[in-house]
């Protein structure tokens, strides 16, 4: 068998394989990353955002919920988030859940943009980049919503025009 056939192979192999896992993995490291980030703010000192976060809850609040009640809540919050991705169960609660702690994590770029920059709106600090950093998280909980009806990735375009294809039939 010629070397660009055995090559062949082995990418639709390799392909096949990441259309069938990628998914799982992509929800479960997800979670991973809401569950540890949110056990860090049970415990004062050691989450680098908790400040910010409470801060930020604070000024939503107009001052009623202080920081040493939010924080607790918002881990709570943010573990349930991890949980439920890494189990996979009540999917579509747990990311409208992270839908609206993504809209959170945001604010703090309009009510605190001296601190999350250097130089507006090109230079963020620190805080600045995790908050940036969250448009992945959201863009990975946008490709995991599209998958709670039962949604797939296709390893082959072929596949995926058949599906269009039969769909434009069904459709009224």
């Amino acid at each position: 068998m010629p070397l660009s056939r055995k090559l062949e192979r082995i990418d639709r192999r390799i392909t096949r394989w990441l259309a069938d896992n990628s998914l799982t993995i992509l929800r479960v490291s997800l979670g991973i990353v809401f569950f540890w980030f949110g056990f860090l703010k049970f415990f004062p000192g050691l989450s680098p955002a908790q400040d910010l976060a409470g801060r930020t809850i604070e000024v939503l609040s107009f001052g009623w919920v202080e920081p040493a009640l939010s924080l607790p809540i918002l881990a709570t919050w943010e573990t349930l988030i991890g949980l439920g991705l890494i189990s996979g169960l009540f999917m579509r609660g747990t990311l409208f859940l992270l839908l609206l702690q993504m809209i959170g994590t945001i604010l703090p770029i309009f009510f605190f943009p001296q601190e999350v920059f250097v130089r507006f709106p090109y230079a963020p600090t620190l805080e600045g980049q995790y908050i940036i950093k969250n448009l992945v998280l959201v863009a990975a909980g946008l490709v995991l919503g599209a998958t709670v009806r039962g949604g797939k990735i296709v390893p082959e375009a072929s596949v995926a025009e058949q599906a269009e294809r039969l769909e434009a039939k069904l459709r009224p």
